[in-house]
């Protein structure tokens, strides 16, 4: 994903589940090392048996594979609980600025020090921190604002499709054994645009984009419970310009630039590509 923002940007999320829904914790999204077997994560190695499950989205191009068994963490949100995006009118009318954060504590009544301080602090810094070499980023506050900057990247006159990852079951397991159930559909994208919500009082997204080659896929999973996801998966080829500290090494045991990291998306994060790249029958979901 990006510098050690990007990395933080799944631990955000699930903190501000925590928060709003008083369910979840928090953190990353990052890579994996090709070099498992066929049931590579079936049964955890024992640095994962310690790792936070919230970490295990992570995995490499190799892990691909129809019958492929891994651990993977989804988390579940309420969307009747989740902040709403406001109007673009609205949004410009607050201030988002680490600078203002005082202010914004009082507008939204956050005590100093709360989850909820300590969430939107982090959101704000994240946001106003340059972006890695190559990459293109934007902290969202409008659906408006989100589709000019996707627009920015792709051209004006493009058409957009968005893509997410789909439940089509009902279920309370977040973290379970996943088997790869048919052969992953990747989604033609030369480029692409992912946002990632952020935990704050109204709907933000993190969206940026890479000059560095990434690819697409829907994956067709079958948990251990029965549970089915078509889940939406990126894999980064080049993450030599990565953070050292980039969490995605740690889970995989890998060095920056060694190999490609692919991650899973929650189902309210969401990649854009460009229409034309994209037959319709690869869509998960379109908004």
């Amino acid at each position: 994903m990006g510098a050690e923002f990007a990395s933080k940007i799944f631990l955000l999320y699930l903190l501000v589940v925590m928060c709003v829904d008083g369910s979840e914790r928090a953190r990353d999204d990052s890579p994996g090392d090709g070099t498992h077997g066929e049931h590579t994560h079936a049964h955890p190695s024992s640095h994962m048996d310690h790792m936070d499950h919230s970490l295990l989205v992570f995995f490499t191009l190799n892990d691909l594979k129809v019958g492929r068994t891994m651990p993977i963490y989804f988390p579940k949100k309420d969307p009747s609980k989740s902040p709403s995006l406001l109007s673009r009118e609205d949004a410009d009318s607050i201030p988002f600025s680490y600078e203002k954060l005082p202010y914004l504590l009082q507008l939204f009544s956050f005590s100093k020090g709360s989850p909820q301080a300590k969430a939107m602090e982090d959101t704000l810094k994240g946001c106003e921190i340059k972006p890695i070499k190559g990459e293109t980023k934007f902290c969202a506050t409008s659906l408006k604002s989100m589709l000019g900057f996707v627009q920015g990247i792709f051209g004006l006159e493009s058409q957009l499709e968005v893509v997410s990852t789909t439940y089509l079951t009902k279920s309370s397991i977040l973290f379970q054994n996943y088997t790869i159930l048919e052969v992953p559909k990747e989604v033609p994208a030369p480029k692409m645009v992912a946002c990632h919500t952020m935990p704050y009082p109204y709907a933000v997204f993190y969206c940026h984009s890479q000059e560095t080659q990434n690819k697409v896929f829907v994956v067709s999973l079958i948990g251990e419970n029965g549970d089915r996801v078509e889940a939406l998966a990126v894999c980064h080829l080049d993450t030599s310009q990565w953070s050292r500290n980039h969490v995605s090494f740690k889970v995989l045991g890998i060095e920056p630039g060694s190999s490609n990291v692919c991650h899973f998306f929650p189902e309210d994060n969401l990649v854009y590509v460009p229409t034309p790249t994209m037959p319709n029958d690869v869509l998960i979901n379109v908004m």
